[in-house]
């Protein structure tokens, strides 16, 4: 499981014309799931995504959690995160699990967040969306498991 974390003053995704999912002040967070992905390693990439803390304090230093700054998370699936290109410019997608697989775990990981966050925001599970976002620092930071 791979998570795309950015820290934004805001970001929204629309699908057609429609506004979807918007936040202001919290994550954009990018999810790609693989074949072998589980619950329980969505539920330790939520606590991880929850406790991250890349807030700044009053001090200027990133020491603060979601839950410290009222945070809002904006959850995207992005199959494309499991896109390899080593074996040429074409990027092959057979680590990404199959769709109805990986909205499951999606669905999962919202319903976790939903319990631990007071605003949380999704995308359409493959939808063609567009996504847009004013990222904070900027700071973006990967988590893998």
């Amino acid at each position: 499981m791979k998570f795309v974390i950015q820290r934004v003053k805001n970001a929204q995704v629309e699908v057609g014309n429609k506004i979807v999912g918007k936040i202001e002040n919290g994550f954009l967070v990018l999810i790609g799931v693989a074949h072998k992905d589980t619950k329980e390693i969505a539920d330790y990439m939520v606590k991880k995504l929850i406790n991250l803390r890349i807030f700044k304090d009053e001090n200027e230093k990133m020491n603060l959690n979601l839950k410290d700054v009222n945070g809002s998370v904006l959850l995207v699936s992005q199959f494309t995160l499991y896109g390899d290109c080593s074996g040429g410019n074409r990027p092959s997608f057979t680590e990404a699990a199959k769709p109805e697989f990986a909205n499951e775990l999606y669905e999962y990981i919202i319903s976790e967040c939903e319990k631990k966050i007071d605003r949380v925001e999704t995308g359409i599970f493959g939808a063609d969306m567009k996504v847009s976002l004013v990222n904070d620092g900027p700071v973006t930071i990967i988590l893998e498991k």
